[in-house]
């Protein structure tokens, strides 16, 4: 079905649209795709093709490509639109290499609507995004920033906009998470607004536009997206990513999908391109929701692939292949990675990272590594470890950071680490060369880190906190990603070491089979 984008830049059509009694809308939407062009395998990193010819493989855009068509087809008809709640970029070589090209391309192709902004759209800062949003057709939004002072995105994204779907206007807000400032990098020049205010202004003026059906597509997190859905008047439906929730009525031990709202449906699709979500919402004609129901879309291997997006991926794929395919290391086990532990807890895959960056700089006099779980994106399967299997757990190009601080600062960071562990956060520390205890049930930064030990002539002994300790760390964090601000003036900092990727594959390298383990130097009280 034809959509018309009826604005551009929040100059809205003047006029009143009222709902046709028993109007009703699909939405079709992903979230959090993070640069899986390619198939991934049951830990979400690339399947290969082995994994393919064995049926073991989920997601990808040629799928993506494929239930989309097959789904709008199914709906002939029908009222439609195909939302993103965004972070389509980083994540895989193909956003490596093609910085945000290739999730141009193919989300073309899909056949998009509408896109909000995730925080990862700023890795490559305002001008990676820019650049996307020139080579898309269809509209990217978020109305919680201000960007009058980044010359690279004035009039490029939208507070809210508005589309004709089946004769009705559908109103489109949303909100990017406030911390991007700390996950990504989005320059000093773009200003966030509090998520619930602006949405509240957005609203308003899509109201007084006589719009009444309203959509809140948001980069948020899930517990936000609640919050939002009570706190703001006039959203009828939330569309969120971020927090890259299953919600399924069928999944074990997963949130209802949709989760309601007093009347309002809330609704996310997990990440990585293995869901669709499908959401069917019903209106009166006052635009209230009077019914929502669906379930996300598994892509899974009775999913053919498109072929001529299928065919596409393997050109672009070329130049990286070779390097994608070499094989750098063995691991008796899977190495777990999953966000779900990795920043909540030690990991196997934590501890191997952060022994790696302190093996490569032990030598330097440094005795501490901090890795940000946030920075660890799959897990690895046992048995042959290739590049690309590596480059999928650290995509971000980040760089070993080496730097002086004292005992003090290094609680601080640790108690920055632990303080979003409810909503499960990047900013989660995996350390080596140090053990320590923390206490959930206390308030955040108020002490929640009970007890720190350092390594020191052997063996582990009470952190002294005036004391300076070397530390090691990614250049993301050393410049106060994720929170970690009290390493942002810390002395003798170097932050272009090697990429820690590299260094990770080289420790993994030299370690024979390597054998994934946690041992308790992150505990909880």
């Amino acid at each position: 079905m034809k959509l018309h984008l009826l604005s551009a830049l929040g100059i809205l059509i003047a006029g009143t649209s009222v709902a046709s009694a028993e109007y009703s809308i699909t939405i079709l939407h992903t979230n959090d795709i993070h640069s899986r062009i390619e198939s991934i395998n049951r830990f979400d990193s690339t399947c290969d093709a082995e994994g393919e010819a064995e049926g073991k493989c989920f997601g990808g855009v040629a799928r993506l490509k494929t239930k989309m068509d097959e789904l709008r087809a199914q709906m002939d008809n029908q009222n439609v639109l195909v939302l993103d709640a965004g972070d389509a970029f980083q994540g895989s070589l193909f956003y490596t290499t093609y910085k945000g090209e290739a999730e141009a391309q193919f989300m073309e192709a899909i056949g998009y609507d509408a896109m909000a902004v995730g925080n990862h759209e700023f890795d490559d800062g305002p001008e990676g995004l820019s650049k996307f949003i020139d080579a898309v057709s269809f509209p990217v939004v978020s109305g919680n920033l201000d960007l009058s002072a980044e010359k690279s995105l004035i009039d490029k994204v939208q507070d809210h906009l508005v589309l004709e779907v089946g004769g009705e206007k559908i109103g489109i807000v949303s909100a990017l998470a406030t911390d991007t400032i700390e996950t990504s990098s989005p320059g000093e020049s773009v200003v966030f607004e509090d998520e619930i205010e602006a949405l509240k202004a957005d609203v308003a003026a899509l109201e007084e536009a006589g719009v009444s059906m309203i959509i809140a597509l948001n980069h948020v997190g899930l517990p936000m997206d609640l919050k939002i859905a009570e706190a703001v008047p006039g959203i009828d439906v939330v569309i969120g990513g971020h927090s890259h929730t299953l919600m399924s009525n069928e999944a074990e031990g997963a949130p209802a999908y949709p989760a309601m709202v007093g009347n309002i449906p809330v609704a996310q699709a997990y990440a990585y391109s293995k869901y669709i979500g499908k959401l069917t919402v019903e209106f009166d004609d006052q635009g209230n929701v009077t019914a929502a129901e669906g379930e996300p879309v598994l892509l899974d291997a009775s999913v053919t692939p498109d072929a001529a997006i299928a065919a596409q991926i393997a050109e672009m794929g070329a130049p990286i292949e070779e390097m994608k395919k070499r094989v750098v290391a063995a691991t008796s086990d899977v190495v777990n990675g999953d966000r779900a532990v990795c920043r909540v807890a030690e990991c196997p895959m934590g501890n191997l990272v952060a022994d790696a960056m302190l093996d490569r700089v032990k030598d330097q006099g440094v005795t501490i590594a901090i890795q940000n779980g946030g920075g660890l994106r799959a897990s690895i399967d046992a048995g042959e470890v290739t590049m690309g299997e590596v480059l999928t757990v650290l995509p971000f190009q980040n760089t070993l950071a080496t730097f002086q601080v004292s005992g003090q600062a290094i609680v601080d960071a640790l108690e920055n680490g632990v303080s979003q562990i409810e909503e499960v956060k990047g900013r989660f520390p995996q350390v080596a060369g140090l053990k320590f205890t923390f206490d959930p049930s206390v308030a955040p930064n108020e002490g929640r880190v009970q007890e720190v030990m350092v390594m020191k002539d052997g063996a582990f002994a009470p952190i002294d906190t005036a004391e300076m300790y070397s530390v090691v760390s990614n250049n993301y964090v050393r410049n106060g990603g994720d929170g970690y601000k009290m390493f942002k003036t810390a002395e003798k900092a170097y932050d272009f070491g090697p990429d820690i990727a590299d260094v990770t594959a080289e420790y993994m390298a030299a370690q024979g089979e390597y054998k994934p383990y946690t041992d308790g130097r992150i505990s909880q009280k």
